[in-house]
C-alpha cells in the first residue's frame, strides 16, 4: 500500500461524528483529504489546522452534480484520489407500520442511492488506475436486524449486499472494498442526526417503543469511541490486505457471534427440510 502521506482521499459526511473523526486522523497521519458536508462551514476548523491538506468542499450527497463537483474538485486540488470514505448517512426509527414512506425513501437515498451513486462515480477512475480503496461506514444494522429500526436497518443491508458482490468484481483490478460494521458509538446517530416517525400505534409500545426509548437514553453513553473507531478506519485504509468486512466494538462482537450461534444451531434443526427439496438421488 502507498504510504499515507502520499495518499488522498475523500471522506463524506464531516460535520460530525465518524467522518469527521476519520478526516482529522487522516490529516494527522499526512493523508491530503477532501473534507466533505452539506454546510462547509461546519467543517471550516479541520481545514484551518491543515490549510495545506484539507479542502472544504459543499457535498450533499444525494445531489448528483455536487458529487460529480466534489470528485473533480479533490482531482483539480491534490492531483488523484486514492481512498473514498462513504460515511454520510444517518438513522430513520420507527415500527414497520408506522413508518412514514417519504422519510424512510429520503433516508434509502441518502444511505443506500447515493452513497452506490459516489462509489460508481470513482470506479472509472479507479480502474484506469489499477488501484483505488473503498471505505464503507455500514452498522450493526447491516448484520442483525431488531425492532424499530427495520428500515435504517434495511439500507445497511442493501449497502453489505451491493459491497460485498463490488469486492469480488473489482479485486483483481487493484481496487479494494472494505465494509466496516460499528456497534454503539459515541455519536450523534442516536441523538441530533436521529430521525423518528410521528406515528405511534400502542400495540407496538413494547416490541418498538421501549427499545427505541432504550435507544435515546444511552444517547452521549455508549461505550465505543469515536476517536478510536476512526483510527481503526484509516488502518483499513492503508494496510495491504484488510478485511472485505469488520465488526467494530466489543459488545457487537459477542452479540454477532451469539446471533451466528443461533444460525448454525437453526441450520441443524432444519437441515431435513432443507434438503427436501432437491431431487432424489
Amino acid at each position: 500500500m502507498t504510504p499515507i502521506d502520499e495518499t488522498v482521499w475523500l471522506v463524506t459526511g464531516c460535520s460530525t461524528g465518524f467522518g469527521r473523526e476519520i478526516a482529522l486522523c487522516a490529516l494527522r497521519r499526512g493523508a491530503r483529504v477532501a473534507v466533505t458536508a452539506r454546510r462547509v462551514e461546519a467543517v471550516a476548523d479541520i481545514c484551518a489546522q491543515f490549510p495545506e491538506r484539507a479542502l472544504a468542499i459543499p457535498l450533499d450527497i444525494t445531489d448528483a452534480g455536487q458529487r460529480d463537483a466534489a470528485f473533480r474538485a479533490t482531482l483539480e486540488r491534490f492531483g488523484q484520489l486514492d481512498i473514498l470514505v462513504n460515511n454520510a448517512g444517518y438513522g430513520y426509527v420507527a415500527a414497520i407500520e408506522e413508518g412514514d414512506e417519504a422519510a424512510f425513501r429520503e433516508m434509502f437515498e441518502t444511505n443506500f442511492f447515493a452513497t452506490l451513486a459516489m462509489t460508481r462515480l470513482v470506479l472509472p477512475y479507479f480502474r484506469q488506475r489499477r488501484r483505488g480503496r473503498i471505505i464503507n461506514n455500514s452498522s450493526q444494522a447491516g448484520l442483525m436486524a431488531n425492532p424499530g429500526t427495520g428500515f435504517y436497518s434495511a439500507s445497511k443491508h442493501a449497502l453489505e449486499g451491493v459491497m460485498e458482490a463490488l469486492g469480488k468484481e473489482v479485486a483483481a483490478l487493484g481496487i479494494q472494498v472494505v465494509t466496516i460494521q460499528p456497534g454503539a458509538f459515541r455519536t450523534d446517530w442516536s441523538g441530533r442526526s436521529m430521525q423518528r416517525s410521528g406515528t405511534r400505534i400502542e400495540d407496538y409500545a413494547d416490541a418498538v417503543g421501549s427499545r427505541l426509548d432504550m435507544i435515546a437514553a444511552i444517547d452521549g453513553k455508549q461505550p465505543g469511541d469515536p476517536v478510536r473507531a476512526a483510527q481503526v478506519f484509516v488502518d483499513m485504509a492503508t494496510m495491504d490486505e484488510p478485511p472485505a468486512q469488520l465488526v467494530l466494538g466489543a459488545g457487537l462482537l459477542q452479540s454477532y457471534r451469539e446471533r451466528l450461534g443461533d444460525i448454525q444451531a437453526r441450520l441443524q434443526d432444519w437441515e431435513a427440510v432443507s434438503v427436501s427439496a432437491e431431487y432424489p438421488t
